[in-house]
């Protein structure tokens, strides 16, 4: 394989992190749209949790599959396919005229975007082999990954309170056809790294099924409650199908997910240190903004921007931190401290009251979150297909975007039900003291302050569990040095072509 880097590798990266910065929105800029997508489609208030649902399900489900597709036909063809399904999906989601076709529209959305998401990443780990430059270019993707959620509070409080809530999905169609007639003719592909292995179909449905059954446990489980037998049910089948799908993957020829991509330690520590993480900011989202809008009343554009500092910090960790520090220290240095700079930020806002002040709270606490998270995000993506053979590039891009999509199905159902059980338990204890309309309205306003607080606690002990495992499990030296390099990377002439520990030998 060419030693070579690629001349147009920075152009390519700025139609990569466009599709990224565009995945990244669509979880977060339907949200904002879907009250009045509700009313104008006439959907239920009992299916409206599928709008979202729907997305949820096919992108973690597939992601796997996405990414081993990736690997088998070429990232740069996967890429231009995920971002034209994508664009597609979203002109159908925009033009729905009922609650089918946009229930449709969506799934297809995350079905798309599972391709899409693991060709972005991988692509990125094989075009990029300098140590130096390599930092950069996951400094700005890790950037993207970590804030673009926030921007799309942003964009969907503009687009849903000025135009129309269509316009949320018919946004994404120009991003989509930037990225994908760049990608079509300034992405060159290295030679070498595609894995032709015939497809592992039982592996395929049993991973598919499983995180689906996992995925949908937990969003039930939010609605439902916990102890739902169907919610149960979802849980158990879930451990069986993924169990299976490993005793499958350690016996059949050619696996969805080889076994060594993440029974590595370093990149299992990734997988697991991240999708923690992505559990405590779901939650702390989910509760700010509702914090905002509900209790102090913002609207939906005023929130969007009341998370730029989040999105300030993030930028800052991930580009000015991370990505000088990276070539200098190991890995565990960035992420551990990062994770626990983010927990700070959550700590703060465990102080949480009716009337707390933006600018001495929220603020500060939102640069220390994203500062944290940023630092952290930038050497995990990276880290994700360390010392991976080029052949399987995809499907370890795959492994980190599902543990962010289950950790993010995971924080929603799990501090949603922390924080409704303690604004219960807080009403219940002081409503005796409530004799008015005017004292019961700041009852229900401090109940639910209390729940967040109650949820935000626990999104700090997460945070330190993420910090612990990052400390524990990641050991590489930093890159170049020659530490800890995984022994299960692969093997051949593509071998090293991935991760920092082999960087080093590339020629300029």
């Amino acid at each position: 394989m060419s030693k070579t880097p690629d001349p147009s590798r920075w152009k390519a990266l700025v139609f990569i992190a466009l599709a990224q910065l565009m995945v990244v929105l669509d979880a977060t800029i339907v949200n904002i749209a879907l009250p009045s997508a509700q009313q104008d489609l006439g959907i239920s208030d009992g299916n409206r949790q599928w709008v979202i649902t729907a997305y949820a399900l096919a992108f973690g489900g597939l992601l796997l599959f996405g990414g081993r597709i990736a690997d088998l036909w070429g990232r740069k063809r996967a890429f231009v396919v995920g971002l034209v399904g994508f664009a597609a999906a979203s002109a159908l989601g925009g033009a729905a005229t009922g609650q089918a076709m946009m229930l449709g529209a969506r799934a297809l959305q995350g079905a798309f975007g599972a391709l899409l998401a693991p060709a972005a990443l991988s692509l990125l780990a094989v075009m990029f082999t300098d140590t130096r430059e390599r930092a950069k270019a996951f400094g700005i993707y890790g950037a993207i990954a970590g804030g673009g959620g926030a921007v799309g509070l942003i964009l969907g409080g503009f687009l849903t309170e000025y135009l129309d809530w269509r316009w949320t999905f018919f946004v994404n169609i120009p991003f989509a056809v930037v990225a994908a007639l760049g990608a079509y003719f300034v992405i060159r592909e290295p030679a070498g790294g595609r894995n032709r292995a015939p497809l592992d179909i039982p592996g395929v449905v049993l991973s598919t099924l499983g995180l689906v059954s996992l995925v949908y446990g937990f969003t039930r489980a939010e609605s439902d409650g916990w102890s739902d037998p169907t919610t149960i049910g979802l849980f158990i089948g879930s451990a069986v199908l993924l169990a299976a799908f490993a005793l499958t993957e350690a016996k059949v020829k050619s696996p969805l997910l080889p076994l060594r991509v993440v029974t590595d330690r370093n990149r299992g520590g990734v997988y697991l240190s991240l999708g923690l993480a992505i559990i405590a900011m779901f939650g702390l989202f989910l509760f700010l903004t509702y914090y905002l809008q509900v209790v102090k009343g913002y609207s939906p554009v005023k929130t969007g921007f009341a998370f730029l500092p989040m999105i300030a910090g993030m930028i800052t960790g991930s580009t000015q931190i991370g990505t000088r520090l990276m070539t200098r220290v190991p890995p565990r240095w960035l992420m551990g401290p990062g994770f626990l700079t983010a927990g700070v930020g959550m700590l703060l806002l465990t102080q949480l009251e009716v009337g707390s002040s933006y600018a001495g709270l929220i603020l500060p606490a939102q640069l220390l979150l994203g500062l944290g998270m940023g630092t952290a995000f930038m050497p995990a993506m990276s880290l994700a297909t360390h010392g991976v053979d080029p052949r399987d590039a995809g499907v370890a891009s795959a492994m980190v975007n599902t543990s962010q999509q289950v950790g993010g199905a995971i924080g929603t159902a799990l501090l949603n039900t922390i924080a409704a059980s303690a604004t219960t338990a807080y009403i219940a204890d002081h409503v005796a003291g409530a004799t008015t309309p005017a004292a019961q309205k700041v009852l229900q306003l401090q109940g639910m302050v209390e729940g967040y607080s109650a949820a935000i606690w626990w999104a700090v002990g997460i945070l330190a569990v993420a910090a612990t495992i990052a400390f524990t499990f990641i050991n590489t030296g930093k890159p170049g040095s020659g530490g800890a390099a995984s022994p299960a990377a692969g093997s051949g002439e593509g071998a090293g072509v991935e991760g920092e520990v082999k960087i080093p030998v590339v020629a300029h």
